[in-house]
């Protein structure tokens, strides 16, 4: 889309009273979905998160990477199994999911980012011991839960003037390594940090009342309105955890958390900085 000089002016004029509200806030970003696998669309974003740095925002970056890891495993003779929407994780899976989180989408990420021109870094949570995990289910094997974070590391490597990118990867009590679900390490990282906003990228519009219609999307949900939702099945399936994760956000001093729809060009600008705004928000 081309615009005209008058059209950019405008859309600048309308993005400023964002920039001053956000500025010097946190933002936290769970960076998962087809953003991150499609090209046009991982560009896009990163351009989005080092334009929040450069207006003097704090972003700080959580991501995925499950379709990948699925793929490694399968090249090593492992099918994926999955159990209410997580993986089963053993000793090995574990290690491909390290090797996978770690050594290739987190380097990936931070290369992407201080090729546009700020510095970035990755961490995992096991990094500093930020996060302690403890075993959310045996029948789940390694996937932990978040059982306490320690922020001190991020704010020391924001306040350095670095974007920090986490593999949600941490440590139990006895040593052992957990795999986190992402969502839930965003949400609890953003509490943890008192986050002006929590952005979760994903592969739908946001909260639909009816799946069938395109046009159906909830703009704004309240925290106390989630469990009608749920009992309702307009909250359903794999948008139950990410709600949850909202909720627990926007109950613990996050202002608003946003589910977006990573497919859509620039869909964290057109969050933060546009009238409208895209996605479903949620506040308390």
């Amino acid at each position: 889309m081309n615009l005209s000089p008058c059209q950019k002016a405008n859309v600048l004029m309308e993005s400023l009273p964002y920039i001053k509200a956000f500025h010097n806030q946190t933002v936290v970003i769970k960076y998962g979905g087809n953003a991150m696998i499609n090209e046009e669309l991982k560009h896009t974003v990163i351009k989005d998160i080092v334009l929040m740095k450069y207006v003097g925002m704090n972003p700080v970056v959580v991501h995925g990477g499950g379709p990948e890891i699925s793929e490694m495993m399968k090249k090593f003779g492992k099918e994926p199994k999955f159990i209410d929407g997580l993986r089963v994780t053993d000793e090995e899976t574990m290690q491909i999911t390290e090797m996978i989180l770690l050594g290739k989408i987190n380097r990936q990420i931070v290369s992407l980012i201080n090729g546009n021109g700020i510095k970035a870094i990755g961490i995992s949570g096991k990094d500093g011991n930020m996060i302690r995990a403890k075993q959310r289910d045996p029948r789940l094997g390694l996937v932990g839960e978040v059982e306490k974070i320690d922020i001190s590391l991020i704010k020391t490597v924001a306040d350095k003037g670095y974007i920090p990118v986490i593999s949600p990867i941490a440590y139990g009590k006895e040593g052992e390594t957990y795999n986190i679900n992402a969502d839930e390490v965003a949400g609890k990282l953003a509490a943890a940090l008192q986050a002006k906003k929590l952005i979760l990228i994903t592969d739908v519009k946001g909260v639909m009342k009816d799946q069938q219609d395109k046009n159906s999307i909830i703009s704004h949900i309240k925290s106390n309105e989630i469990r009608k939702y749920i009992e309702d099945q307009i909250i359903g399936g794999g948008m139950i955890p990410k709600v949850e994760c909202c909720y627990d956000a926007v109950s613990h001093g996050v202002e608003r958390a946003h589910i977006i729809d990573g497919r859509k060009p620039h869909s964290i600008l057109l969050e933060i900085f546009t009238n409208e705004g895209i996605g479903t928000m949620i506040t308390n």
